[in-house]
């Protein structure tokens, strides 16, 4: 079975600089309410972000905002640097961010913390659990330490795209020795909004 992609952005999807200063306020009051039905907490110190076409158009304004990129090319750069965190269509894509207050417990949680990248999960009811394949981008963990944020994608089977898209309800957790925190099942309003993700014929 082959499914649809999710559209990528392209210069044409974005507002010039100009534009984008009257429009940035209501943008960015619309980009806030949507990703609040898409940022999970899984303890008290670990969140998924999940992105879409929308979360991203929203950095690369803003990173031609901060930069004052007006160039094709600069423009486009920002675009081949985004784009590959927009889900395909069968995945779902998102950062990863572990956070600590205190700079000396940070330190050794993100050591003792090692791999638990790997080892974030999504499940959608009657399947298997779907663990993250984590920064295919750079790495951005070592040996001894791993990283406050990571870029993760989960990669689903058509049969489990079709499952969500009517309806199954979808689990979330974290499987590391030091770590486990779990959802069974995320509220209807979330699974909603990654079901949007999720593209079939």
């Amino acid at each position: 079975m082959e499914f649809k992609t999710m559209q990528k952005l392209t210069r044409s999807d974005l507002f010039g600089l100009e534009k984008y200063a009257e429009v940035r306020n209501d943008f960015r009051a619309r980009v806030i309410a949507h990703k609040k039905n898409r940022h999970v907490g899984l303890g008290p110190n670990a969140t998924v972000a999940f992105e879409d076409r929308l979360t991203m158009q929203y950095q690369v304004q803003e990173m031609l905002r901060i930069e004052r990129i007006f160039e094709p090319q600069g423009i486009q750069e920002e675009l081949d640097a985004y784009n590959p965190l927009i889900p395909d269509g069968h995945n779902w894509k998102a950062t990863f961010m572990l956070e600590f207050e205190d700079v000396d417990q940070r330190q050794q949680a993100l050591a003792r913390l090692t791999g638990i990248e790997d080892r974030v999960w999504v499940q959608v009811a009657g399947f298997d659990k779907v663990f993250a394949v984590a920064d295919e981008d750079l790495d951005r963990a070592t040996d001894e330490k791993t990283s406050a944020v990571h870029f993760l994608r989960f990669e689903l089977t058509p049969e489990m795209v079709v499952a969500v898209k009517t309806g199954a309800a979808l689990g979330i957790g974290i499987d590391h020795p030091d770590y486990r925190h779990e959802i069974a099942a995320l509220p209807t309003a979330v699974r909603d909004s990654l079901a949007a993700d999720l593209v079939t014929h």
